[in-house]
């Protein structure tokens, strides 16, 4: 046991506190973000801190030569279909639901063509 994990707690003692992503459009990039349910945090011109469940923070990098590619995070929420629709009303060009062992999956590119997985949680009661 170490000092940051009291007996009673059950949780395990450590967590992920930030993850980043460069983006090369800063402002359309926080509007998608804000847009799927993180909270803006700080903003500052090269950077901005927005807070998803559970306290991790992800650090938004205004980076206008970043490359595109595959997100080294994938995002979770309560109903995924609920998620994809409203990203498709919203002018985003989510891939379909795949199916998977334990998550069901979808991608989208977000405005700086950084590649976002969506999968459908499996947690019960509080984290």
């Amino acid at each position: 046991m170490t000092p940051n994990n009291p007996q009673q707690d059950e949780r395990p003692p450590i967590w992920i506190g930030h993850v980043s992503i460069n983006v090369s459009d800063f402002k359309k990039s926080l509007d998608f973000f804000k847009f799927v349910g993180m909270r803006k945090v700080a903003e500052f011109q090269d950077l901005a801190v927005l807070e998803l469940r559970g306290g991790t923070h992800l650090v938004v990098r205004n980076k206008p030569e970043a490359e595109p590619g595959q997100a080294s995070f994938d995002l979770m929420v309560n109903d995924l279909k609920a998620q994809q629709v409203a990203l498709q009303e919203a002018g985003y060009a989510p891939s379909e639901i795949r199916e998977g062992r334990i998550h069901s999956v979808f991608d989208v590119s977000e405005p700086s063509g950084n590649i976002i997985s969506f999968y459908d949680s499996h947690v019960v009661g509080p984290v």
